[in-house]
């Protein structure tokens, strides 16, 4: 089979390309915006790209046009497709019916820690010797690739409440059909597509209604969203994890050891790299599903010490004259805090300059905008990219004093970034983008 996708080099698009490469089929592929680590991988994988959306890609003539849920009405390509009827699909649906299908499904949901839950539960079975498929919106340190096909039955999969197509408004994860669900937090978000946090509950419901019985969900009992989303029916075997009847973890003798415990029941001990609680508690659930995929929780919690982390996720890339320079994809303002709060940990000496673009279409939006002081107050210095916003950025920012700075221009940030950074700091960077090579301009800024 010969597909084309639009929006190829979206994360979850270019996971899909990958599985479908590796599964024999012919891929090619167009997106306006290419930018690693996504596009390299494409590339290395022989994956042929274009640039833009060209009506004339319907003269390519696959057997199916794989569409992204990035494209919209008025697309050229998307209409040309339309208007002669050819045959489309969205990229779940598509997965769901090539990939998935006849698999036992582990499925990663929640508002925040998607992609490093997925990757911690891949590199569980992988070590527990089950083999998984996966696909993560990121890239696994660990594997070095998003996506996996492999011919073991298990397959996990980093589930995205976010609408599936502009044929099909229903969350994505709707199509997975799991037989393992965890639920890992929820707040508002996406604040495009959904009105309100009730509106995001229901399609978590309708997750939950997709779980067979004998299947397991593994929820936060510390969110009362998800408390809620439970009350509203569940069909299948339930287990709390961050809740003290259920599954619990704790700092062990530093932030880089974690215990784990089960009603009260201790599991045992070990070395965790990643820093934080909140990376403990995606660390407790991954192990808490590797369990009912059949790996014991002590082989899961050894299997933790050698994990390696995420591309993008507090991702160090580089030092130059005695300053680190980190990426974090971090966009909403309950993940900055808790991003900026583990780097605290992990380096408790030398400030900490996050630099900021508001990207999402949340926060283009400007709905979270009276949250973000609060969610960068621990950070020493704010720098902001506020080009192409439709709100007062400075304005929002304004409770952080003189702390935050806000520029319009990336040659100016760059600069201020460079000018401010001492010895011993730590730049931050947070964008669910590129940020125009950000980092490695302000590496070269530094070094110069």
């Amino acid at each position: 089979m010969h597909i084309h996708i639009l929006g190829i080099c979206g994360t979850f698009m270019g996971g899909v390309a990958l599985l479908a490469r590796a599964a024999g089929h012919t891929v090619t592929g167009c997106d306006a915006n290419v930018y690693p680590p996504m596009s390299t991988q494409l590339v290395e994988q022989g994956i042929g790209l274009t640039e833009g959306y060209g009506a004339d890609q319907v003269g390519l003539v696959p057997d199916v046009f794989v569409v992204g849920n990035a494209i919209s009405r008025g697309n050229p390509l998307l209409e040309a497709i339309l208007d002669r009827g050819l045959p489309y699909v969205s990229g779940p649906q598509w997965l769901a019916e090539h990939v998935l299908a006849g698999r036992w499904v582990l499925a990663v949901a929640g508002t925040h820690g998607k992609t490093t839950t997925t990757s911690l539960l891949s590199w569980i079975l992988e070590r527990g010797g089950l083999n998984p498929g996966f696909l993560v919106g990121g890239v696994p340190q660990n594997f070095g690739l998003s996506a996996r096909l492999t011919d073991s039955p298990f397959f996990v999969i980093e589930a995205d409440e976010y609408d599936t197509a502009f044929c099909d408004k229903r969350s994505k994860f709707i199509h997975y059909r799991p037989r393992t669900v965890i639920l890992n937090n929820l707040e508002f978000d996406h604040a495009d597509i959904f009105p309100d946090l009730a509106a995001i509950e229901t399609q978590f419901h309708h997750l939950v209604r997709t779980v067979p019985r004998q299947g397991r969900i593994i929820a936060n009992g510390a969110e009362e969203s998800l408390q809620r989303v439970i009350s509203r029916g569940c069909w299948s075997e339930l287990e709390w994890f961050n809740d003290p009847v259920g599954w619990t973890v704790a700092a062990g003798r530093n932030d880089r050891e974690a215990v784990f415990s089960l009603a009260d029941q201790a599991l045992g001990r070990g070395a965790f790299p990643l820093a934080g609680h909140h990376n403990r508690l995606n660390a407790l659930a991954a192990v808490a599903a590797a369990r009912h995929a059949g790996v014991p929780a002590a082989a899961a919690i050894e299997a933790l010490a050698e994990f390696q982390g995420i591309k993008r996720r507090l991702e160090v890339r580089g030092v130059a004259q005695g300053v680190t320079v980190y990426d974090d994809f971090a966009h909403h303002p309950t993940a900055i805090a808790l991003t900026i709060e583990g780097l605290r940990r992990r380096e408790p000496a030398g400030r900490i300059l996050a630099v900021l673009e508001p990207r999402s279409n949340t926060m283009k939006l400007g709905v979270m905008k009276r949250q973000l002081p609060s969610s960068l107050a621990a950070a020493d210095h704010v720098f902001c990219y506020a080009e192409h916003l439709g709100w007062d950025a400075a304005e929002a920012l304004a409770p952080l004093g003189p702390r935050s700075e806000v520029h319009h221009d990336l040659p100016g940030l760059v600069k201020a970034v460079a000018d401010q950074a001492q010895v011993g700091d730590h730049v931050l960077i947070m964008s669910n983008g590129g940020f125009g090579g950000v980092h490695d301009k302000i590496l070269a800024a530094l070094a110069a």
